[in-house]
């Protein structure tokens, strides 16, 4: 995977914005955690939080859209902004998020039944 300054080049050619020269192994926090909320029947909500704000969280649910799902980044009053996506998305999540450098193993913290 290649980088130059102020961008990183991502799956299928699609960017994601970052600020400053350096890759950001994790988000603000030390941990990324990746969690799963039940909704109603058998439907659920998968929702990554820790990201940092240096990556474009819009261009990142636009990439995790090739798991065949819909998402959206909802700003959360205690822990910031935050992404939302449909279904049980944590193994791909995780794997992406790994995949693309954004974060290491020892960096994500899986959460849920």
């Amino acid at each position: 995977m290649s980088h130059t300054s102020g961008q990183l080049h991502i799956w299928k050619g699609r960017e994601l914005e970052r600020k400053g020269d350096e890759l950001l192994p994790a988000g603000t926090e030390d941990y990324i955690h990746i969690g799963i909320q039940q909704r109603n029947g058998r439907k659920t909500l998968t929702t990554v939080q820790g990201i940092a704000d240096d990556y474009d969280k819009k261009k990142l649910v636009k990439a995790f859209k090739k798991f065949a799902c819909n998402g959206t980044v909802i700003e959360h009053p205690e822990y910031g902004e935050a992404i939302k996506l449909q279904d049980d998305q944590r193994k791909n999540i995780c794997q992406l998020l790994v995949e693309l450098g954004l974060a290491k193993d020892n960096q994500l913290k899986v959460h849920g039944f």
